[in-house]
């Protein structure tokens, strides 16, 4: 007969009974993998807490930073144009006619100030938490929100249509070649970026530029928006303001072919 202790009848030792059972094998491995994820946090944070480690906010704080700089290089741009106008007016020797012309061109590009009866729309997100206001809309997803970039679009393309003779978005002027664009939740005009609330501002008829505003289906979409969920919308008489000129660079950039 055999001792073998896989023999019915046998009495195995304690040991060989005991045997190494797999719920150990399963928490030497839980260990052992704990210990990897350590390490690898470790030596990813550098000794830095990963939640909160200032480098996450290092491209939004280079993004504020280059904002800020480029809207000191359009001041300082502005003051050059001046003095350079100032000296080719001094030694230009142009007739009267020839002045009018070029300060009609000035006028109608945009780089000189304007002065007028002005309209203001300010647009503005809805409040986080917000609900649906009316019934039989559903309630909000996170876009329903928010600001878009057609939004802003809309209201510049109605109070072009209204008959503006100037428009300065925030505390910028527009001209031919601006391009109102968003990323994200955040306005990006001309090398520069804002948050909203977002103010709009033309020069005209306020009449006129009101009623444009009005009859416009984008902005009719966009109350929907406002009326359910809340989103901010203000439209204001301004009475006399004076636009400023752009003072940004009027080169066009375009792709080339490679060579």
């Amino acid at each position: 007969m055999s001792n073998s202790a896989d023999s019915p009848g046998t009495e195995s030792s304690p040991a060989r009974r005991q045997g190494f059972r797999p719920v150990r094998i399963l928490t030497a491995g839980v260990f052992a993998l704990a210990g990897l994820l350590f390490f690898t946090s470790f030596n990813t944070a550098k000794g830095t807490n990963i939640r909160t480690d200032d480098s996450l906010l290092k491209l939004s704080d280079l993004i504020h930073e280059r904002s800020r700089k480029n809207g000191e290089l359009e001041e300082s741009n502005g003051a050059l144009r001046d003095d350079v106008e100032s000296l080719a007016e001094r030694d230009a020797g142009r007739s009267a006619a020839e002045d009018d012309e070029l300060a009609g061109l000035e006028h109608r590009a945009g780089t000189q100030e304007l002065k007028g009866e002005a309209v203001t729309v300010t647009l503005d997100d809805a409040p986080p938490d917000a609900t649906a206001k009316l019934p039989g809309y559903p309630e909000p997803e996170p876009d329903y929100l928010v600001i878009h970039q057609q939004d802003l679009q809309a209201v510049v393309n109605a109070m072009w249509q209204g008959g503006a003779e100037g428009i300065k978005v925030m505390d910028q002027r527009l001209i031919s070649t601006s391009a109102v664009r968003c990323v994200g939740n955040t306005l990006i005009l001309q090398g520069r970026v804002y948050s909203p609330p977002y103010k709009i501002t033309a020069v005209g008829d306020p009449e006129k530029l009101k009623n444009a505003l009005a009859a416009s289906p984008s902005i009719q979409n966009y109350m929907v928006y406002v009326n359910v969920y809340g989103l901010g919308w203000k439209v204001e008489d301004e009475g006399p303001v004076t636009l400023p000129g752009y003072s940004g660079t009027v080169d066009l950039h375009y792709a080339k072919p490679v060579e």
